[in-house]
């Protein structure tokens, strides 16, 4: 047994045994303590869970005081028009609710109902448009009701639903103030109701932090036990929360392992002080000797050597040294890899935006240009889909490769900073030069990036067809943080390849002007009126013999602000802003009035073809509009043709095509327009649930070009074999009326024949129509007479 093993032995019991001694004084005077500190904190939970409650109470009681004080609800409750009002005046409503909501992703609720129980209106924020009234909502309406209150707030928590708050307000039709409580039963009921998400989280966490469940009742409720707590959350709404008692027991026992382990490590602590000082005055030198034998035993040493120094802490010095110079290149091979693109081996986007944030801020505290290149490879999805992912992942590492190499060399030679080159995401790379702008540099590497496109880029001794566009945006002139240089050298680069590829572009003050555009037609979309701003044209569709068979209606619009904005402008903008009902609903209605005066013209057959939104056949309101307003005009459902496009067409959804089944059955008829504008086979030709084909004006300006007359022919007859009929748009020659004619096509449509007209010069060109023909129908006639004569 060696010495410092006697010395352990010896000292140890005697620690050990007074550290216990103190840590079972020290639980018996703190158990009493914890016990104190967890009730105060669980009181303070409570008190916490009371005041996120009653912020979703204040929150809600403030969104229906805003609705009521604000005109939406006033003009919804007066609207007498209830098509109107739950779609127009509806879509009023829910910007309303919007723009009041703190939080856009918050649930939120709004129902009118009026006497005695019908739903007039309900929307919710969530992410089913379909969404109907919850029957625990509806029937704590009923309860609402029933009872003598005329404004009350209720927290209702169904079984399988999250619980609401709702707040009900009732309201005087006529007065648009709270009623009286005896013309309550000829009121409209107001709710308002709102999911409390910051309450049912906090109580989630409650319960499941002391294993309990949180009660919730309309009585006043008492604490049970040593450890519980109550909250009163409203007037008639109180909750209690009583804790395992298994999680004070635990807390308690967590103190004694803390105290009982404390108490082993002190005593291990104390004990190690003693032995260290014994080892160093009294054991210390036969160690010395002892590890000096060991090193020369094992061939560590070559002799044993006398020291000044103790040995373990010159060992434990040098330990120490070691383990921190492994740690550190550890942690720089660990960080290196983080920053870096594991494919291409260059900077990855976490890299690139903190290095560019240090390099733009350099650049400004400097008074030096910053550049940013976003490069984009085109065709590189097909490269990749086509020939593998091996050859696609060559390609971006041979390209990263290159690019570094244009990028350095031209740097170096201009004796510029080193630049920063980046792979963003799958084929995007950025480069971020510190140049001054105009030097010359930015057009020499975009250059020689896009000469290495010239003529297919090579990987792997084999040509691929990818090019490059690079979009180029400068700091401080085109933006002067990160985000914003990014966004604008994106925006140049997509203005690059809509100039037609392996080009680069400067982002400029045009695409700021195309931005801003954008934003001042969605303004003035959201809040024109349609029948000031807009106003229908139609064109006219004759058939061979020259007779009128129908119109389409093109929708125009004069903006005051604006001026003429084309619908190939607006249109897009509306539906990806969600504002193309308002113009749809709007065509539909003003077309069908127009309907009659234009089978006055041409006779009770006549056509008329409306073009809607392809958008719009998602929303299950377009049908039953298109059916009111049939009623309402008296217009059969036989003359009115819808025109939906080609690639629309193509990718018909489950509600879309339940709509096109719902018109088809009421007698619309279906047309595909702009056929042979997108991609499409033979199979989805033959399932076009269509009446009609019209076919785009690009198509027939191709094979009427290059007189493509059988090609034409078998198209026409695919179309006729699915009882289909064809309609040729963009006729603007003789020469193209007389080959699609002769093809078979039915009906025709072009400048040749009208162009688009307001519905008073439609009359107009009808009387000189007839005017016309009566004088050719005369020189005809002549002719004949005079050839009699010579005969």
């Amino acid at each position: 047994m060696t010495l410092g093993r006697r010395s352990f032995l010896l000292i140890f019991p005697v620690v050990l045994a007074g550290y216990v001694l103190a840590a079972s004084l020290l639980y018996i005077s703190q158990s009493s303590s914890i016990l104190g500190l967890e009730r105060a904190r669980l009181w303070q939970q409570m008190g916490l869970l009371t005041a996120v409650f009653q912020n979703d109470v204040t929150q809600n009681k403030s969104l229906i005081y805003s609705l009521m004080e604000g005109n939406a609800i006033r003009l919804f409750i007066n609207e007498p028009d209830a098509s109107y009002r739950s779609n127009a005046l509806g879509v009023q409503l829910q910007q309303s609710i919007t723009s009041l909501s703190e939080d856009p992703t918050k649930f939120v609720s709004l129902t009118v109902i009026r006497p005695p129980l019908t739903v007039d209106y309900y929307y919710e924020n969530s992410a089913d448009p379909f969404a109907e009234i919850p029957h625990a909502q509806l029937d704590h309406a009923r309860r609402v009701i029933d009872s003598p209150k005329l404004s009350s707030w209720s927290y209702i928590e169904a079984d399988g639903t999250d619980p609401l708050i709702i707040h009900s307000e009732f309201i005087d039709p006529l007065t648009f103030s709270r009623p009286v409580s005896s013309a309550k039963r000829g009121s409209i009921l107001v709710q308002t109701a709102v999911k409390p998400t910051g309450f049912m989280e906090m109580r989630k966490s409650l319960e499941q932090q002391y294993t309990a469940r949180l009660e919730i009742s309309l009585h006043p409720m008492m604490a049970q036990g040593s450890l519980s707590a109550t909250a009163k959350l409203g007037p008639s709404l109180f909750a209690r929360l009583t804790p395992d008692p298994a999680l004070l027991d635990e807390k308690l026992r967590n103190l004694k392992l803390l105290l009982v382990g404390g108490a082993v490590a002190l005593s291990i602590v104390t004990i190690g002080i003693v032995l260290l000082l014994v080892r160093r005055y009294i054991t210390n030198p036969i160690a010395r000797l002892d590890r000096q034998l060991t090193e020369v035993m094992s061939g560590h040493r070559a002799e044993i050597q006398k020291t000044v120094e103790a040995g373990e802490i010159g060992r434990l010095s040098e330990n120490v040294k070691r383990l921190h110079d492994n740690a550190t290149h550890s942690f720089d091979l660990v960080q290196t890899t983080s920053w870096t693109d594991t494919l291409t081996g260059i900077s990855n986007r976490e890299y690139f935006n903190i290095r560019s944030t240090q390099l733009l801020a350099d650049a400004k505290a400097s008074s030096t240009g910053c550049t940013l290149l976003f490069i984009d490879v085109d065709n590189f999805k097909f490269v990749n889909d086509k020939h593998g992912h091996k050859v696609g992942d060559e390609l971006l590492k041979t390209l990263a490769l290159r690019v570094r190499a244009i990028v350095d060399s031209v740097l170096a030679r201009r004796k510029l900073p080193e630049g920063l080159i980046a792979r963003l995401s799958g084929d995007e790379f950025a480069i971020m030069v510190r140049s001054h702008p105009g030097d010359g540099t930015i057009t020499e590497i975009s250059g020689a990036i896009l000469a290495l496109f010239a003529e297919g880029f090579e990987v792997l001794d084999k040509s691929y067809p990818v090019t490059a566009s690079i979009g180029i945006a400068v700091c401080p002139e085109d933006a002067e943080t990160l985000p914003e240089l990014i966004a604008n050298a994106d925006a140049a680069m997509y203005q690059a390849k809509s100039q037609g590829k392996n080009g680069s572009a400067r982002y400029s003050r045009s695409l700021h002007e195309k931005r801003t555009r954008r934003r001042r037609i969605e303004e003035e979309l959201r809040s024109l009126d349609p029948n000031e701003e807009f106003h229908l044209v139609y064109m006219p569709i004759v058939d061979g013999r020259g007779k009128v068979t129908g119109c389409e209606a093109l929708l125009r619009w004069t903006s005051p602000e604006l001026g003429n904005v084309t619908p190939d402008e607006f249109i897009p903008i509306a539906e990806t802003t969600g504002l193309f009902s308002k113009i749809d609903w709007w065509v539909i209605d003003r077309a069908m009035a127009d309907s009659e005066q234009l089978k006055k013209l041409f006779g009770p057959e006549t056509i008329l073809c409306i073009n809607i939104s392809s958008a719009e056949l998602y929303t299950k309101s377009i049908s039953e509009h298109f059916i009111d307003c049939l009623e309402r005009h008296g217009v059969e459902a036989r003359t009115i043709e819808i025109e939906l496009t080609e690639t629309f067409a193509v990718k018909l959804g489950d509600q879309s095509q339940r709509n096109i089944d719902i018109l088809r059955a009421k007698g619309f008829r279906i047309s595909i327009d702009d056929f042979g504008a997108g991609y499409t086979s033979v199979q989805q030709l033959i399932e076009y649930p269509a009446d009609t084909i019209k076919l785009d004006r690009s198509l027939v300006e191709s094979l009427t070009r290059s007189a493509s007359l059988p090609t034409l022919r078998a198209l026409v007859a695919l179309c006729h074999a699915q009882e289909m009929a064809v309609v040729a748009e963009g006729v603007d020659t003789t020469d193209k009326l007389t080959l699609l004619a002769a093809a078979g096509c039915d009906l025709f449509q072009g400048y040749l024949i009208s162009k688009p007209l307001k519905i008073k010069d439609v009359g107009i060109w009808a009387m000189q129509r007839l005017v016309d023909q009566a004088r050719e129908t005369a020189r005809a006639s002549a002719a004949d007479d005079t050839r009699s004569r010579r005969a």
